[in-house]
């Protein structure tokens, strides 16, 4: 697969950690990506992909492409047998400024562009898109169109500051002094993180810790899940494994099981680092 990103220019850096390109044949016909503390936006140039949210929720198909606010649990992607797309990968907060909606109305729940942005504007974005001189091309083209709709979102810098707290403790940081220091009230500050990231900064610093205790696992080595369980902080080893299957569905020893599979069947690849196989 081809893959190119680059960091936006400000004030988006503020907003988005990059914008990417992506072009080529999956190495898996269905991928599941663990929760991140991160959100997403897609432009599909290619054949419809689909996203599952969740056993509970339908398989949904995506022509136009999706916006994906920060999960609380995984997210399954069935690829084409080629797919081509530019796309955003943005922090938590990030998405607030360019949804019409509260982001807590998305949560755990993605939606097509076309919902966020309407048809017309979709479809002439996808039009330019499609006929640009390039991925880098491409990119400029997309972060130009970020830079027309962004809007001054009100609380957003509340929001912000809080959540790199949270980002900065991986999590580890007591709610209730991050109320206290901005001088503001538990009930406005959830109301605030559900507007403009989905979730609670409760259940924000959970994902951040989650996402920062798994990226230290190295799948090639042997690992020591009581070590790893009490360096993150978590009360104990069975509390672990139940906050990873609550996240991913899996077993903390089955996660390392697929991770091996992907580093055994595509070694190097582009994707390789958070998602998983499904098939």
């Amino acid at each position: 697969m081809e893959y190119v990103s680059r960091v936006p220019r400000p004030p988006l850096d503020a907003l988005i950690d990059d914008l990417y390109y992506l072009e080529g044949s999956s190495p898996y016909a269905r991928l599941m990506l663990p929760p991140m503390p991160a959100a997403l936006l897609i432009v599909n140039l290619g054949p419809p992909f689909r996203i599952r949210a969740g056993t509970d929720i339908e398989t949904a198909e995506y022509v136009d492409g999706c916006v994906v606010t920060t999960p609380t649990r995984a997210v399954e992607f069935g690829y084409p047998l080629r797919t081509r797309s530019v796309g955003v990968h943005v922090k938590p907060w990030g998405l607030a400024p360019f949804l019409p909606m509260p982001a807590v109305e998305l949560c755990d729940r993605p939606v097509t562009l076309e919902q966020v942005w309407g048809r017309p504007a979709i479809a002439e974005l996808c039009d330019r898109l499609a006929t640009a001189d390039g991925p880098h091309r491409m990119l400029t083209l997309l972060e130009e169109e970020l830079m027309r709709r962004l809007r001054e979102t009100s609380g957003l810098g509340l929001v912000r500051h809080t959540s790199s707290v949270i980002a900065a403790t991986s999590g580890a940081v007591a709610i209730d002094d991050l109320r206290v220091s901005a001088g503001v009230s538990s009930t406005y500050l959830a109301q605030r993180f559900k507007d403009h990231v989905g979730v609670t900064p409760k259940r924000l610093a959970r994902t951040y810790r989650f996402a920062a205790t798994v990226l230290t696992i190295d799948p090639a080595g042997p690992v020591d899940w009581a070590e790893l369980a009490s360096g993150a902080g978590y009360f104990d080893q069975a509390h672990f494994g139940h906050e990873f299957r609550a996240f991913t569905g899996l077993t903390p020893t089955r996660y390392v099981e697929v991770r091996r599979r992907f580093l055994r069947e595509h070694p190097g690849h582009v994707l390789d680092g958070w998602p998983l196989p499904v098939d």
